[in-house]
C-alpha cells in the first residue's frame, strides 16, 4: 500500500507535527518512533508515562439482554458473570480451537458490552460477530466514531487524575465512564506494556485536544510502535499474528489461564465455544509444541522466524517474537518449541545468519508487571 492509500488515525497530523517516523501497520500510517528514539521511549514509559495512539484498533459495542450469553458462544471466557465496570481478556476461536483474534471485553452495564479488537482483524471480527450472534444482540461498530489512546507508566495515574481525580481509585481491569476535558470517555485501567496505566476511548473530534493536553504534562512523552513492541515483549504479552494465530490453540500458546474455570471441561458452563473439544483434549493430553519465553545467552538479538534447534542441531521450533529488552538490558524472545524442551532453563539454540546462538527457556514476564491492584 502507498502512503496515500493507508488509513490515518485522528492523530495523524499531530504525529507528523511531533516529528514521528511513520510506517505502514495493519493498513494504517502509524508512528514507529519519535525523535526521542525507541530505546529512550521504552525507558521513559517504564519510568514515567508514555502516550500511545492505538486508534487503529477496533471498538465495538454489543447491546441487549442476550449479549453476554451470545458472546460466550464465541469465546472460552466467562462473560455472563463478568461484573459491571470490569473487563476480561478473551479470544475468538475457530472450529479447530485456533485463535482468530484476541480482544478485551468490558461490561459497561445496561446490557452493554464494549469490545476492543486488533486492527488487522477488526473487519473480520465484526463480520464474525454479525454472522454468528447478529440476530441475538445489537452490534454497533465504532471504528469511525471513537479514537483510542493509551497512557502507560508508573506516573500515568498522576497525570490522568489531574483531569479526573476519580481514576486514581480504579484498579487493574476496572472500566469507567469518565469525563475528560468535557468529553465522555470510556477509561480502563489496563494496557499492553506491563505497567500501570489507562486506555482511553474518546470521540474522534475530541482526540487531538485530549492528546495535546496529556502531552503537555511534564511526565508524558509520545511513544511509537517500536517501543510498544519492546515493552509488551518484556512483559511477556502476545501479539496476534506473531505469537498466536488460527494455527495455534490457547493451550499451545500457553494461554490456559485465559480460559475461565467455569468454561473448562469440568466447569458449570463447560465448552459451548468453537473448538472446545480439541482444546479440552489438548489440556488433558498435552500438546506437541508450546510457546515459551527465551533468553539469548549472548548479546545477539534473535528475531521472529529464526529456527530453534537442540544440542544435536535438530530443528525443534521457531522464534515468534524477539528483540532487545531495554529495561532488562539484554535480548529477549518468545517461541514455539517441542514439548520435550519447554522446561525452564532448558538449553536451546537459535540459528541467526547461519550461526547458533545459545538460549535458555525462561519464565515470562521478563520484567515484573506492575499493574495496580489496589
Amino acid at each position: 500500500m502507498t502512503t496515500e492509500t493507508l488509513a490515518k488515525t485522528p492523530l495523524h497530523a499531530l504525529h507528523l507535527e511531533l516529528g514521528a517516523r511513520m510506517v505502514p501497520f495493519a493498513g494504517y500510517d502509524m508512528p514507529v518512533q519519535y525523535p526521542l528514539g525507541v530505546m529512550k521511549e521504552h525507558l521513559h514509559t517504564r519510568e514515567a508515562a508514555g502516550l500511545f495512539d492505538v486508534s487503529h484498533m477496533g471498538q465495538i459495542l454489543l447491546r441487549g439482554e442476550n449479549a453476554a450469553r451470545a458472546l460466550e458462544t464465541l469465546v472460552p471466557v466467562d462473560i455472563i458473570d463478568l461484573p459491571v465496570d470490569l473487563q476480561r481478556y478473551a479470544m475468538f476461536t475457530d472450529a479447530q480451537g485456533g485463535i482468530l483474534d484476541d480482544l478485551m471485553v468490558a461490561n459497561l452495564g445496561d446490557d452493554t458490552l464494549y469490545l476492543v479488537v486488533n486492527a488487522a482483524c477488526k473487519d473480520q471480527d465484526l463480520a464474525h460477530l454479525k454472522k454468528h450472534i447478529g440476530e441475538q444482540c445489537q452490534i454497533e461498530c465504532l471504528f469511525e466514531e471513537r479514537a483510542l489512546l493509551a497512557l502507560q507508566g508508573p506516573k500515568a495515574v498522576d497525570v490522568l487524575a489531574r483531569l479526573a481525580p476519580e481514576v486514581s481509585k480504579m484498579t487493574f481491569m476496572q472500566v469507567a465512564r469518565v469525563r475528560l476535558l468535557g468529553s465522555e470517555c470510556i477509561v480502563s485501567r489496563s494496557g499492553y506494556t506491563g505497567e500501570d496505566g489507562f486506555e482511553i476511548s474518546v470521540a474522534v473530534d475530541q482526540a487531538e485536544a485530549l492528546a495535546r493536553s496529556l502531552l503537555a504534562e511534564v511526565e508524558v512523552e509520545a511513544i511509537g510502535l517500536g517501543a510498544r513492541d519492546s515493552l509488551r515483549l518484556e512483559a511477556g504479552l502476545c501479539l496476534y499474528g506473531h505469537d498466536m494465530s488460527s494455527a495455534t490453540t490457547p493451550i499451545e500458546a500457553s494461554l490456559l489461564w485465559a480460559i475461565s474455570k467455569v468454561r473448562r471441561a469440568d466447569g458449570e458452563r463447560a465448552g459451548n465455544f468453537p473448538g472446545a473439544e480439541r482444546v479440552f483434549e489438548q489440556q488433558q493430553k498435552g500438546v506437541a509444541r508450546k510457546r515459551v519465553g527465551l533468553l539469548p545467552q549472548e548479546r545477539v538479538p534473535v528475531r521472529e522466524g529464526a529456527e530453534i534447534v537442540d544440542a544435536d542441531g535438530q530443528v525443534i521450533g521457531q522464534v515468534c517474537s524477539g528483540g532487545f529488552g531495554p529495561t532488562l538490558g539484554a535480548p529477549v524472545a518468545m517461541g514455539y518449541v517441542n514439548a520435550s524442551h519447554v522446561a525452564i532453563d532448558s538449553d536451546v539454540w537459535a540459528v541467526v545468519r547461519g550461526k547458533r546462538v545459545a538460549m535458555k527457556v525462561a519464565k515470562t514476564p521478563f520484567v515484573p508487571q506492575r499493574y495496580y491492584r489496589g
